[in-house]
């Protein structure tokens, strides 16, 4: 007996999703998850940490680049430094400078798959908004940048990509 499309496509999605829950995440786990008493794949995120994140969260991820792993946003757009800012001081790249670099903003949230080295969180700019920072610098992105472009890397000696490890992408590298 042959199987309706339907049938077929379900068979088909099952399969993917366990496929998917077999893959694994981030070595990082709760206590809720610990004494959870539900099959899960080593070091893998529960269900409640993988959902979508909150309105106005910006999810940073591991990247391999031209330049090797490196901080991008979710969307690829690599992210950067800039040598003018002090760790914890206010961003100093504003006006002309902020049209050409705009300030990485929102809440920040690592990429269910990466384990940054680092700390992520933010610094209230002039107009009030949150800019998302690195270890305490705040980060921008280059206008234009197309994903996993790192073209803006030592410009004028001040513009660093955060350079990071594969060590820090724990699963689909």
């Amino acid at each position: 007996m042959r199987k309706s499309g339907w049938a077929v496509a379900a068979a088909g999605l099952g399969s993917l999703v366990l496929l998917l829950t077999a893959c694994g995440g981030s070595s990082s786990s709760s206590s809720a998850a610990a004494s959870s008493s539900s099959t899960q794949a080593p070091g893998a995120k529960p269900s409640s940490e993988l959902s979508s994140p909150a309105p106005g969260t910006l999810v940073l991820i591991v990247e391999h680049s031209n330049l090797g792993w490196v901080l991008a946003e979710a969307s690829g757009l690599v992210v950067y430094t800039y040598g003018g800012d002090t760790k914890g001081g206010s961003p100093t790249c504003t006006g002309s400078c902020a049209a050409f670099w705009p300030a990485v903003t929102g809440l920040p949230q690592a990429g269910p798959a990466d384990t940054l080295p680092g700390t992520l969180g933010t610094v209230t700019m002039a107009d009030g908004a949150k800019q998302i920072t690195y270890n305490g610098y705040p980060l921008y992105t280059l206008k234009g940048a197309g994903a996993l472009s790192t073209k803006g890397n030592g410009i004028e000696g001040k513009w660093h990509v955060i350079k990071l490890s594969k060590n820090d992408v724990t699963y689909g590298t």
